[in-house]
């Protein structure tokens, strides 16, 4: 499979497009934290995510859905992670993630603690509650029940039914059920009307923006309308006046078919999954392919344009093998290269970056960890600020947030002293502001190289920190010219090294 062969012409308009993450000053970073707990979420938020610098959360859809079970859906495990995206209505306070209390008052305290809140918006579709019953998710047809009175939705507010079979045909993809879930059509007032409702409720709670399921199954032109249609951001949760909610859109288009990612990049950002594929597949070394191709990363490997992006090495879905990507996704399980990859992607400026945070699982259909009541049981924080109680907590990892860290300090700093040895180790300045080195190769790196930055002795965040006068970790001393000893071993825990300024005895 090759994974970056093609162009595609850039087709960016001057439409009301909402590309702003509405960020507090010098924060960067989104991460996921899929299916956690509202009051799980407030803690984390005034106890790591604020402390450390962290720009955002994304969270899961909030509106009321299926409840999954296996005694009443044969074939699926209890409470699936999807059942969150088989939505019913509306509601807010009808999740495993809790009230529409709690919900109102993580949103108020993580934004109290400089963290925004994104909510993962499902609107393409209602639950596909008859596909379920009969056991076929793949299925369409009248057996899917096409009326949710805690809307109001009737049958005519749904496209005629029928199935996504060919993705090289635009109207299929944008008008039939996707894997059995009735498409609404959003052509109509009365649709967009209840969807923005549904949005400005969230709005008013204090959400930053939102993440667009299913986008790609949406015409534009529809969901332009809606988005354009919503209300300011709420000024009481510090958000200037006139600040419009961020919008990012899941379209998965990694190679030639009928829908195109530029076609939504007039909307909001569009999620780059093209960029996922692409880093998995270099750092996992597929086909022979090396660390130094990177040298060019971002637009000319196929991506969108750099502000018009949301990239991850990973999400929810390829995690699990669904979407495009297959065994080239990088994830957690994949340890030292993973972490590589993640921390390549927050070194570099390309596209607004998110991070997954998850929990453990070998079923890719199985939801987070819960108790013998289905209930969603909290992460538990070891002595060492890692998750347990099945919780992977990639954001806790230390050379994870401690690259949230340095974009925060390199902030918008020119990319400068690109070096390679034309293989599996790489290197590159944050002009002025930062430095890091990479080795992906079986054997130690040892070079001198031009780090841009002022003189003096400067700890690595990867391996430690800065304590005081001393590092915790590796240190490395930047001579009077820039240049400094940079030393990677192949058996070391982690293949990166990171220095910036704020590092600096």
């Amino acid at each position: 499979m090759k994974f970056f062969l093609f162009s595609i012409p850039i087709l960016i308009g001057l439409a009301q497009g909402q590309f702003d993450p509405n960020y507090v000053p010098d924060r960067n970073v989104i991460v996921h934290l899929f299916q956690w707990k509202y009051t799980d979420i407030a803690n984390e938020c005034e106890n790591f995510l604020g402390p450390n610098g962290f720009a955002g959360i994304q969270i899961d859809s909030p509106a009321e859905n299926v409840i999954v079970t296996e005694a009443q859906y044969s074939g699926y495990p209890d409470r699936p992670w999807w059942e969150r995206y088989q939505i019913v209505s509306y509601k807010l306070d009808q999740t495993r993630a809790g009230s529409y209390a709690e919900l109102a008052d993580m949103i108020s305290r993580c934004n109290a603690a400089g963290v925004r809140i994104y909510a993962d918006a499902v609107f393409n579709h209602m639950a596909g509650l008859g596909a379920l019953m009969e056991g076929t998710a793949g299925s369409t047809g009248n057996s899917v029940i096409r009326s949710f009175p805690d809307v109001p939705y009737i049958i005519t507010h749904f496209h005629i039914p029928c199935g996504i079979n060919d993705y090289n045909d635009a109207n299929q993809v944008r008008n039939c059920d996707l894997v059995g879930a009735p498409d609404l059509n959003q052509a109509l007032s009365y649709v967009r009307g209840k969807i923005i409702d549904y949005l400005n409720s969230l709005i008013g709670l204090g959400v930053a923006g939102f993440r667009i399921d299913s986008a790609k199954h949406i015409w534009p032109q529809d969901l332009q309308a809606i988005a354009s249609s919503l209300a300011d951001l709420n000024t009481a949760h510090g958000f200037a006046p006139g600040s419009r909610p961020f919008i990012y859109q899941e379209v998965i288009n990694v190679g030639p078919e009928a829908v195109s990612k530029y076609e939504y990049t007039d909307i909001g950002d569009v999620t780059e999954f093209l960029y996922s594929v692409s880093i998995g597949g270099v750092f996992k070394k597929f086909e022979g392919h090396h660390l130094s191709e990177l040298a060019n990363w971002g637009q000319p490997w196929g991506f969108l344009p750099s502000n018009r992006a949301l990239v991850f090495v990973e999400n929810h879905d390829n995690e699990r093998g669904h979407g495009a990507g297959g065994d080239l996704i990088l994830t957690y399980k994949d340890g030292k290269v993973y972490r590589m990859a993640v921390s390549f992607g927050l070194a570099h400026p390309y596209g607004v970056s998110r991070i997954m945070s998850s929990y453990d699982f070998t079923d890719t259909e199985v939801g987070p960890p819960m108790d013998a009541n289905q209930d969603v049981i909290s992460p538990s924080i070891n002595p060492d600020g890692s998750c347990g109680n099945g919780w992977v907590c990639q954001h806790r990892w230390h050379q994870i947030y401690s690259m949230v860290r340095f974009k925060n300090v390199v902030k918008d700093a020119e990319l400068s002293n690109w070096w390679s040895n034309g293989n599996n180790q790489i290197a590159f300045a944050r002009s002025g502001r930062g430095f890091v080195a990479f080795n992906n190769e079986g054997s130690d790196m040892s070079v001198n190289l031009q780090t841009s930055l002022p003189a003096g002795t400067y700890c690595d965040v990867i391996s430690g920190g800065k304590d005081g006068t001393s590092c915790t970790g590796k240190s490395v001393v930047v001579q009077d010219d820039g240049t400094a000893d940079i030393v990677i071993g192949a058996a070391e825990d982690d293949g990166v090294l990171a220095i910036h300024i704020d590092e600096k005895l």
